[in-house]
């Protein structure tokens, strides 16, 4: 199967600073695939490369078999990339159902012309535009609030509001940046729920801190830590570790739990 995304020897270099260190990652089409590490491992870094909201000091990234590292974030968007961010970027004065639509004008190309005279064609887009932000809108669980102002949202609400308008243009990747950070674990599971669906609709490739949600509905996952990639493997696998292990937690943990194990071994036997 070809990768939908792969990156080769992708690198970002700040002076002194190597964010993110000669990753090789290939993320496979229909799945979920989450990157995880510790604080300043590089995760939202790569994301930006991958995003093209910075370039790569070194290396390639290809979309779908073509070569995108130069390319800017619209043309990316064009391709099939969709985005969300950890910080909330809604327009809180508009509906829910404008805010969808903001997701949707990398996509329509009517024209100066049609659109300020409101020409048949600009008419017809402007249908197939609010029919496609209420699709997604449904996907999510918000289409009985597509008129309401998007500010009056709850807290989780507005984070499904976000995946809406990244999932609007139908992208065929869809990056998710952190979507359970600050959710309670009632919103936390009601998200894990939302992304296991968009399983039939596109590729996510995901940054969490929340270990139980990753863990719960990932089919793979990629380990930073100081920019580099240290591991990568099915959730069981990737929680065994003991290099994750010790990104997390240090190495004496890691050497205790490691020495804990081996006890436990030899008195079962």
């Amino acid at each position: 199967m070809t990768p939908l995304l792969e990156l080769q020897g992708l690198t970002r270099r700040y002076s002194g600073l190597v964010a993110v260190d000669a990753v090789d990652m290939q993320v496979m089409p229909g799945g979920v695939h989450a990157v995880i590490g510790p604080n300043g491992a590089g995760k939202t870094t790569l994301f930006n490369l991958i995003s093209g909201l910075v370039p790569p000091s070194a290396g390639a990234i290809a979309l779908a078999g073509q070569d995108v590292t130069r390319l800017a974030p619209d043309r990316r968007a064009a391709l099939g990339l969709g985005r969300t961010f950890q910080n909330i970027r809604i327009f809180s004065g508009m509906t829910v159902l404008e805010n969808a639509l903001t997701g949707l004008h990398a996509r329509l190309g009517a024209g100066l012309l049609p659109t300020v005279l409101r020409l048949p064609r600009f008419k017809a887009e402007e249908r197939g535009a609010v029919v496609r932000a209420r699709a997604a809108l449904d996907l999510v669980g918000l289409a009985a609030k597509a008129d309401w102002r998007a500010g009056a949202l709850s807290y989780g609400d507005q984070r499904r509001l976000e995946i809406a308008r990244a999932m609007a243009p139908e992208p065929r990747l869809l990056l998710l940046d952190e979507p359970a950070a600050g959710m309670n674990p009632a919103e936390t599971e009601g998200l894990a729920t939302l992304v296991r669906s968009l399983r039939g609709s596109t590729t996510v490739l995901l940054v969490e801190h929340d270990m139980g949600f990753v863990m719960d509905i990932s089919d793979r996952v990629t380990v930073l830590n100081f920019g580099k990639l240290i591991f990568e493997g099915m959730p069981a696998q990737v929680r065994a570790e003991p290099a994750v292990i010790e990104a997390y937690l240090g190495h004496k943990v890691a050497a205790r739990l490691a020495a804990g194990a081996k006890a436990g071994v030899r008195g079962a036997g």
